[in-house]
């Protein structure tokens, strides 16, 4: 087995993890197969037979009366991809990234041929003139002739194994083939009658691919390692993003109504794999830039659930949905910047659409408020080709960009079983320091080697940050994503102890977690030991935290070691011009007009500072931190076994 080449090794050592993560907090809840078997919702769904959840295409009202705007920028969409020339998807193309570790040459235009194909379906339903009908053939065809709807770095799921081009006798269903057939279910459902009337070919042409492709492989197999159905076999955001989409497919094409209830029994079996595994804090251990196709997809399950049974399917009132939705809002900072622990990015975009109805179901007020500030921020767009979120969106814009608009900046909150906090000077405001950090483990999902990490932003901008993830390739995803500078302990705000960094794996985790909070008073504390190898023979190392809101922070590290061997140090990552001075390193924000400064202050006798600039030039860092940032490294000048390093973070 080639592990390094390997999509499972992803599944070894990024999405187990997210099982592992919470296996203290597996409640086996089975909210949703422990209350519908088979029989019962066969006789849901044969009491609502008529499942209508879009105006058809003749309801002209209902398609006419959409905002202006919003008519506007989908005709401007549907009129660009008018002429757009389908291009060839070629054999070499898809085996780049065997060859060479590429995938987004091969996913550019595959995304890209589906964003257009959704852009021309919508331009069409709200023209009503079939100007863009015979355009919408050429792209149902182009897809449905593809071998295969998986895209190469997630081809590992066939029977065969990795192979550098997918079998064409056998159909994976990962998630990107499952957003694939609900694009061309939604394609069917709305514009079927027009599509027969040129010919009845393409119509029974959707029907059987997906039939074929993801219908009928999710009931065949067991094995696919996002349902969750091994022993132990671990799921995560891949679990509700696919099976979103298996719903939406057997809703929209099943007709044989015994198959249709087997299949959403399996798909519920699954999808409480999902929610059995999750901590009841609702805390995503894959940040919030998954929240979208982790607890929003959830969501889309959910409500695709609820609204085909006329709310039968209910269970909106659950401690943990509602704890899983508000996650999105607790770790949010300010402007475009969220907490970005492990994978995510520091700056996100929500869904506004998903975010709003998922708080209007589960009554959060907060979640509904936020999403329409995000639309207030010209948070909608025309480019997502998921045909369920983009036909949603398209319905819920005028409510959501009437609804008062609120930012959810909470005084702080903590997540015990995810082990993650934040707390900012004062609730209300961005203004003044805002200070998060976590425990947790080295083997959570899409995990930085990163526990006690903390980051530090001032006036809701960056100071001391976690750098985040950069484009994903065939390393990330590997037995080489510990070779990668930003999952490793020492870009993050932490020590190098005797030259060793923290290390990956399930045990490599926190001990003896604690977290309080006053008007005044934030307090934080973890030992950190157990995140480093033996080589470096940390007996203890107590990270403790007090956050005199609008004040400073106050960090103190009570450590002991077995041995001195090696070098010792703490590491700092930041955006921000750096000058280190004798006791101090002050930090200033890159803006031109009015830049504000912090301080880190420390005991000159125990450290000497050292500076160094990284250049970023990945296409995934550098919007988000610009073209550089730096590290600090803090190196103890004559380490001792024992001691107590203090330091604190201040504005100047």
């Amino acid at each position: 087995m080639k592990i390094s080449c390997h999509f499972f090794v992803a599944i070894l050592l990024i999405t187990t993890s997210f099982n592992q993560s919470y296996a203290q907090a597996d409640h086996q809840r089975n909210l949703l197969s422990g209350k519908f078997d088979r029989d019962q919702l066969l006789k849901i769904y044969r009491n609502h037979p008529d499942w209508n959840p879009f105006p058809a295409y003749e309801d002209r009202a209902a398609w006419e009366n959409l905002p202006v705007e919003v008519k506007t920028a989908h005709l401007e969409a549907a009129n660009e991809a008018l002429n757009y020339n389908w291009p060839v998807l070629p054999a070499t193309l898809y085996m780049e990234f065997d060859r060479i570790g590429n995938r987004s040459n091969f996913q550019s235009v595959y995304f890209e041929r589906r964003e257009k194909l959704a852009n021309l379906v919508v331009g069409e339903m709200i023209e009503g003139k079939s100007r863009f009908l015979d355009q919408i053939i050429n792209g149902i065809w182009a897809i449905c002739e593809e071998t295969s709807w998986c895209i190469p770095a997630h081809i590992g799921d066939q029977s065969v194994g990795f192979t550098p081009l997918p079998h064409h006798e056998e159909d994976v269903v990962d998630l990107f083939a499952a957003e694939t057939g609900t694009t061309l279910a939604w394609t069917w459902f709305l514009l079927s009658k027009q599509l027969d009337r040129i010919t009845l070919v393409v119509t029974d042409r959707i029907r059987h691919e997906i039939n074929k492709r993801i219908l009928t492989p999710v009931m065949e197999r067991d094995d696919f390692w996002w349902m969750g159905l091994g022993d132990g076999q671990p799921v995560n955001n891949w679990n509700p993003w696919i099976i979103s989409n298996w719903i939406t497919c057997n809703l929209v094409m099943e007709e044989d109504e015994k198959r249709k209830a087997e299949s959403l029994e399996k798909a519920i079996v699954c999808l409480d794999n999902f929610l059995n595994i999750y901590p009841d804090d609702g805390g995503c251990d894959e940040g919030p830039g998954y929240w979208g196709h982790a607890g929003g997809s959830l969501f889309d399950c959910l409500e695709l659930l609820y609204h085909s049974s006329q709310g039968e399917i209910d269970i909106y009132g659950h401690p943990l949905v509602k704890n899983i939705g508000s996650y999105i809002y607790k770790a949010y900072i300010s402007g475009p910047y969220f907490i970005n622990f492990a994978d995510a990015s520091g700056k996100i975009n929500i869904y506004p659409d998903i975010v709003f109805r998922y708080g209007k179901r589960t009554e959060d007020p907060a979640m509904m408020g936020f999403a329409a500030l995000a639309m207030s921020r010209n948070q909608f767009g025309t480019g997502s080709y998921n045909m369920s979120r983009k036909l949603n969106a398209l319905f819920s814009y005028r409510e959501i960009a009437e609804y008062p608009a609120q930012e959810p900046l909470i005084a702080d909150f903590w997540l015990p079983e995810t082990e993650i906090f934040g707390a900012r000077s004062s609730a209300g405001s961005s203004e003044g320091l805002y200070l998060a950090g976590k425990g947790g483990h080295n083997a959570e999902s899409h995990n930085h080697n990163d526990v006690g990490n903390f980051i530090v932003y001032y006036d809701g901008k960056p100071v001391i940050i976690d750098i985040g993830v950069e484009e994903y390739r065939r390393e990330t995803f590997s037995d080489q994503r510990y070779t990668i500078w930003t999952m490793q302990s020492q870009y993050h705000t932490l020590p190098t102890v005797n030259g060793e960094m923290q290390t990956d794996g399930r045990n490599f985790r926190s001990k003896d977690i604690s977290f309080s909070s006053t008007p005044n008073n934030v307090r934080f504390s973890v030992d950190i030991s157990g995140a480093y190898p033996e080589e470096a023979t940390v007996d203890f190392w107590k990270r403790s935290i007090n956050f005199r809101r609008g004040k400073q922070i106050e960090v103190t590290e009570d450590y002991r070691l077995e041995s001195v061997k090696g070098d010792l140090f703490l590491s700092f990552m930041t955006p921000c011009l750096v000058n280190a001075g004798t006791g101090r390193i002050e930090l200033t924000e890159r803006s031109k007009s009015d830049p504000f400064s912090l301080v880190i202050d420390y005991d000159v006798n125990q450290f000497s500072v050292e500076t160094e600039m990284i250049k970023i030039e990945d296409q995934r860092l550098k919007p988000v931190w610009g073209d550089e940032v730096n590290r600090i490294r803090m190196m103890m000048k004559s380490p001792k076994t024992a001691g107590k390093i203090r330091y604190t973070i201040k504005p100047i």
